[in-house]
Order: C-alpha cells, then structure tokens, then sequence
C-alpha cells in the first residue's frame, strides 16, 4: 500500500478535478505494475510536488537507486521524457532518464537527494549564480525540428491575442497599464521565438544535489524557444523586491543574453501568468509577479 501524500490529492483535485481524483485512485496500482515490470523494491517514503508521485526505489537487478515518477500526460508533461533524453545525451545537468512509458507517462530516473534543495542555500546570490549556470548548460542545447515539444511561438500567439480581453478583467487601472506594456514588449520579440530547449521552471526547489555533489534540474515542463523566457522563476521565488535588478543583470551576464530581448521575454512570463490567473477567477496580478514587470519597465 501506498500513503498518497494530502498535498497531491488536494492539488490534483482542483487542478484537475474528477480526472485528477481518478489519477490518485489509479496511483497504488500503477505503482504496483512499475514496480514488478522494471523489477523494483520500494526504499523509502513517497513524496509529491504538485502533480506527481515519487517513490524511492531500488532496481533489484543491480541495487542501484533510483525514483519512480509517476504523473498525468497533459500538455506540461508529456514532453519531459523527450526533454530528458536530449539533455542526457548533451550531459548537462538534467536528472537522467533510465525507463520511460509513453502510455502512461510514467518514469524511471536516477535518485538525487531530495532533502537538499537549492531552495535551502542561505546565500541567496550563490543559489541565483547557481540557477544561471545550470540555465546557461540547459538552453545552450537546441530542439530538433520534429521533436514534438510545445513552441514558444504558438505559446506567444496565444497570450498576445487574449491579453486585451485579460486586461478589461483586471479591477486595477495601473495593472491594466502594465499588462498592455507586457504585451507590447512580447510583441517586439515574438516574431523570433527561438529554437533552445527550455525548462520554463527552474526554480529553487527544482534543483537538487546529485551526483559528486552537483546541483542537477528536474521537473521540467519543457517547450523550446528563446533563452529569456527561463529567468522568472529566479527572480519570483524566494522573492525580494530589491533584488530583482542584480537578478536579472546575473542571469543575463551568465547566460550571456540580449538585455531587451531578455526583459522582453521576462515581462512575457508576466502576461502568461495573468492570462492563467483571470482565466481562475483573479482579478489582480499576483503582487510579485506585477513588481517585477515595474522593475524591469523602470516604474519602481
């Protein structure tokens, strides 16, 4: 038996609603069937983000360690396998992929230390460094024609065109200002929406210890374009208003990125977020995520 964790049953419920409850109903004979198909043993306590189950695991065969990732193929998903097995090949930095299932979307990947995150370095200018580098290693691979993984073109296209109808539904006249500004910096750049493989959330907590004490990316929601999209959730987790600027000026000296087009596509993960946000229900930008859009324009 496995103890499905609250948070999961609780985020897959208003996610996903009567299809995500019947995913955690599913989840202790799925497991059960990974785990004699691939010849696993159980090692340890499951732990959930907010759309997966993983367990630690043993491989029988060989006692290596590994995790069992279980999770639903939607849009976000299904590209992560494809995600993984490029970056495996190019070594450079992503939790390598040891068995996949397309079906189900099921995975096998190597086992890092789940209790030290990047989220718990004290030195906040280290972990952004950190974040940079392991981005810089990520992106500097580019996504072959055919691939199948989400664009940021199409992604583009899609905000560009609900943005007027997202900004009337905002209650706040300076918000609605700052999401049209949004908008026009992604329309300066959408016509090159880039060709990288992107990990679209890197943040702290998804950056883990791993092999010889080295800080490897999981959890990628990929899709592929332009570098500058990466940089938010650097500069929105963990938070600090004033530290937005030198943020933003390592991120972009590390990965050795066009400012403007940077700030472009930045002010972009802004407008993605509240076309998410309105779509729920919400009114208001969230707090951080509109300070960042004034920084960046100059307005703090």
């Amino acid at each position: 038996m496995i103890d499905i964790p609250d948070a999961l049953v609780a985020t897959q419920s208003k996610y996903n609603g009567a299809a995500g409850r019947a995913f955690v109903a599913a989840l202790p004979g799925m497991a059960a069937e990974f785990m004699e198909r691939w010849g696993l043993r159980r090692d340890g306590d499951p732990w959930s983000g907010v759309c997966a189950l993983v367990l630690p695991v043993v491989r029988v065969a060989d006692g290596s360690r590994a995790a069992l990732k279980l999770q639903p193929v939607d849009a976000e998903t299904v590209g992560e396998p494809v995600a993984l097995r490029l970056w495996g090949e190019a070594s450079v930095g992503a939790v390598r992929l040891l068995n996949h299932d397309a079906v189900t979307g099921t995975m096998l990947l190597e086992r890092l230390d789940g209790h030290r995150a990047l989220s718990g370095m004290a030195d906040v200018r280290e972990a952004v460094r950190i974040i940079a580098e392991l981005l810089a290693r990520l992106t500097s691979v580019r996504a072959p024609a055919g691939c199948g993984l989400r664009g940021l073109g199409e992604a583009s296209a899609r905000m560009l065109a609900a943005a007027p109808g997202v900004a009337e539904l905002l209650v706040d006249e300076a918000e609605r200002r700052l999401l049209a500004d949004c908008a026009a910096a992604v329309r300066e750049v959408v016509a090159e929406p880039g060709d990288r493989l992107l990990h679209w959330d890197l943040h702290y907590g998804n950056v883990l210890a791993g092999r010889g004490g080295q800080w490897v990316a999981i959890d990628p929601k990929p899709l592929t374009g332009d570098p500058g999209f990466e940089l938010f959730p650097a500069l929105v987790n963990r938070f600090d208003a004033a530290g937005v600027a030198w943020r933003f000026d390592l991120l972009t000296e590390v990965l050795g990125l066009d400012r403007g087009r940077a700030r472009a596509w930045t002010l972009g993960r802004v407008l993605q977020n509240a076309c998410w946000a309105v779509e729920g229900g919400e009114r208001r930008l969230a707090p951080e995520q509109a300070e960042i859009a004034r920084r960046l324009l100059g307005r703090a």
